[in-house]
């Protein structure tokens, strides 16, 4: 497993992390013991960064992993968890009042004194140029209840923005072979300024896998089955926003792509691999529901590719993909 630094947080991660949404909510159901299974899979695979947040299920997520820390106290590893969701999303509600209340909700459900990472969750675009929010923050630094902060954002402009602070130490971005957008700003950005990349959503929802067809269905509890349109939450999280009969398709020549730059590989590992490789990425956080995916994420992390992929995957967004997701994210 190749590691990185994750920005300005000074740690030294896993090029391949973990995403535990789908631990706590919104991907069917996953039980306790499949869930620590997931942890204990994806850890002995090296993985050293596990991502949550403070509403996925309500706590479930973080409260699961803060059991597995218990068990692994030396596990050495870095827990991302997010924070600004529990209230509607309205930019007075980023307070330091709540911020507090929040913090300390997840470090009784993680079971720490200090989170190593707590992210703005997606906040409204006016907060990242409001400079009380990140004075709060700074605050929370120096009293030691987070060790740094960082943000996940949903568009490029507030990627940008949030760089420009100085003490931003992480924009967590959907980044895929299906949303290529932050490569030509961000990435850039994000390295010279020494802040880390964290790649969300990097197998689209599950179709970089190449697994899904147009019969494919999700649980009625699953969001690829309830926010294919932003019903309940920005429908970039969902399929990276691509409509899915479209995404089906770019995907299963994705596959095709994949096959031939390695055969010896699944096509999410490459997939994985080739956000992993992108310059200026810090950590990829692929979800798994059980241990199985865990581990085979895991791979992509020493998995090599061609150069002539990037150039295969930039035509592919091109022809498909650019006109309706290049303008909007």
């Amino acid at each position: 497993m190749q590691t990185r630094t994750l920005g300005r947080t000074g740690r030294t991660v896993s090029v391949i992390g973990l995403g535990t949404w789908q631990l706590g909510a919104d991907w069917g159901e996953v039980d306790e013991a499949d869930a620590l299974a997931v942890l204990d899979a994806a850890h002995d695979a090296g993985v050293t960064v596990f991502d949550t947040a403070d509403v996925y299920g309500d706590g479930r997520s973080e409260s699961l992993i803060g059991a597995w820390l218990r068990a692994h106290p030396d596990a050495g590893v870095t827990v991302a968890t997010k924070m600004g969701r529990r209230l509607p999303q309205e930019p007075d509600n980023y307070s330091m009042a709540n911020f507090r209340a929040w913090n300390d909700r997840s470090r009784r459900n993680l079971g720490v004194d200090t989170l190593d990472l707590v992210q703005l969750h997606c906040p409204p675009p006016s907060v990242y140029s409001t400079d009380r929010v990140f004075d709060d923050l700074d605050t929370l630094v120096d009293e030691g209840r987070i060790a740094a902060y960082g943000v996940s954002v949903e568009t490029v402009d507030e990627a940008l923005t949030a760089i420009a602070r100085p003490n931003v130490a992480t924009v967590q971005i959907i980044l895929n072979a299906f949303r290529l957008k932050p490569l030509d700003e961000v990435l850039p950005a994000a390295a010279a300024a020494g802040v880390g990349i964290i790649a969300r959503v990097p197998l689209a929802s599950g179709l970089l896998s190449g697994r899904y067809s147009l019969d494919t269905t999700f649980a009625a509890n699953d969001h690829r089955t309830y926010n294919r349109h932003g019903e309940a939450f920005d429908v970039g999280e969902t399929f990276s926003g691509v409509d899915y009969a479209t995404g089906v398709r770019a995907a299963q020549e994705f596959a095709e792509l994949a096959r031939a730059a390695a055969p010896e590989a699944t096509t999410a590992q490459v997939a994985l691999a080739w956000v992993a490789g992108l310059d200026g990425v810090s950590t990829v956080i692929p979800g798994a529901r059980n241990p199985d995916q865990a581990r085979a994420n895991a791979v992509a992390g020493s998995l090599e590719l061609p150069a002539s992929l990037a150039a295969a995957v930039r035509d592919l967004y091109d022809r498909e993909l650019r006109a309706a997701i290049h303008p909007r994210w």
